[in-house]
C-alpha cells in the first residue's frame, strides 16, 4: 500500500439512510415470489448504501394479503407447526384454517422465515404492515405503488 492511497470501506450513518414507503398489492401473488421481493426491499439490497450489518431498507405495505396463491397442492398440504413450551404442546394448523382465521400471518411467517434470525431481523421485520382487503392506514406516508 502507497501511503495514504487506500480505499476506506464505506458505512452508511443513520444520516445517509433515506427510507421510502412502497405498496405492494398481493392479489394472485405467489407466496414466495412475493417473499422474496418483500425482503429485499425490506433490507435495502438494492440500494447502493446496502450493507449487510446495518439496516438500511425501506418500509412495505402489503394489501390483500388474503388472496396470496400458492402453486402445486400446497393449498391442500401446506400445514404450520408451533410448540407451546408445554408438554404434548406441538400444534399443526393447516393452510386453510390459518387462512380462514389470520390471512396475514400466512406472509408474515414466509418473510420472517427470510430475515436474519437476531436483533438486527426483527428490527427489520417491523417496517413490514400487512393488511387483509385493499385499504391501509398508512396514506400520510404516501406510498409508491409497486407492480410485482
Amino acid at each position: 500500500m502507497d501511503n495514504g492511497h487506500f480505499m476506506r470501506t464505506f458505512t452508511p450513518k443513520p444520516d445517509d439512510i433515506k427510507r421510502k414507503w412502497y405498496l405492494i398489492d398481493a392479489e394472485n401473488q405467489v407466496l414466495g415470489r412475493l417473499a422474496t421481493k418483500v425482503c429485499n426491499l425490506l433490507r435495502g439490497k438494492g440500494k447502493p448504501i446496502f450493507t449487510p450489518h446495518v439496516d438500511t431498507g425501506d418500509f412495505v405495505i402489503v394489501v390483500n394479503a388474503e388472496k396470496v396463491k400458492l402453486t402445486g397442492n400446497k393449498t391442500q398440504n401446506k400445514v404450520y407447526n408451533r410448540y407451546t413450551g408445554y408438554p404434548s404442546g406441538y400444534i399443526t394448523t393447516s393452510f386453510k384454517e390459518v387462512m380462514k382465521r389470520h390471512p396475514e400471518r400466512i406472509l408474515e411467517h414466509a418473510v420472517r422465515g427470510m430475515l436474519m434470525k437476531n436483533t438486527l431481523g426483527r428490527a427489520t421485520f417491523r417496517k413490514l404492515k400487512i393488511y387483509t382487503g385493499p385499504n391501509h392506514p398508512h396514506d400520510a406516508q404516501k406510498p409508491v405503488k409497486l407492480e410485482m
